[in-house]
């Protein structure tokens, strides 16, 4: 059954602090990433290309592309992979050879309102995407600042990885509106039931 833009959308969550991240995420609470049709409105949404770019030649060879990458992925951040590993070494290799692709081309085009706008110079091939994603983990992974915040998510069952900028660096989820809110949800039911003790 087709999914609606509005039903997609709210599906899909980028919070975690990076394109990289936000990737991770569409594997939880189940995967998100299920359809081409789903894939083109993450890529829209993630801020990849620009709003109203056509990705009609997506096709379903794209979602194995964004999936590979994404395990990769999960194998280098926190709770992945040892980092002596062979098996580490291999999906470091494979992101480093994605990260190798150009990037999609922008180019300034007039808006409706006659303003420029950000554009791409042509429609953007998977490999020129997977590439500006795979920059991104490289990017993540070999900055000691943002590597040392990197954190999973203190939810029950959560196994996001985000990037924790917040002050004090004391965020414990990946969403205070999702599992923090589970959390504080529980934490009351729990001493509801307490009180009735």
């Amino acid at each position: 059954m087709a999914l609606g833009t509005a039903t997609v959308f709210c599906e899909l969550r980028f919070d975690a602090g990076r394109i990289c991240l936000d990737l991770l995420a569409t594997t939880h609470p189940e995967e998100r990433l299920d359809s081409v049709e789903v894939l083109r409105a993450w890529i829209t949404a993630s801020g990849l290309v620009p709003a109203g770019t056509a990705l009609a030649h997506t096709d379903a060879s794209w979602l194995v592309g964004f999936r590979e990458l994404r395990g990769r992925i999960g194998q280098l951040v926190p709770g992945g992979l040892p980092p002596e590993s062979h098996p580490y070494d291999l999906a470091l290799a494979r992101v480093n050879q994605l990260a190798r692709a150009a990037p999609p081309a922008p180019c300034a085009v007039r808006g409706e309102d006659g303003t420029l706008v950000r554009g791409l110079a042509g429609p953007p091939d998977c490999g020129a995407l997977l590439g500006a994603i795979a920059r991104d983990a490289v990017e993540l992974l070999t900055d000691p600042v943002a590597r040392a915040g990197l954190r999973q998510c203190a939810g029950d069952n959560c196994p996001i990885v985000y990037l924790d900028t917040s002050r004090g660096r004391r965020r414990r989820w990946c969403s205070s509106e999702v599992c923090g809110n589970r959390e504080r949800v529980a934490r009351h039911r729990r001493r509801a039931a307490l009180a009735r003790a």
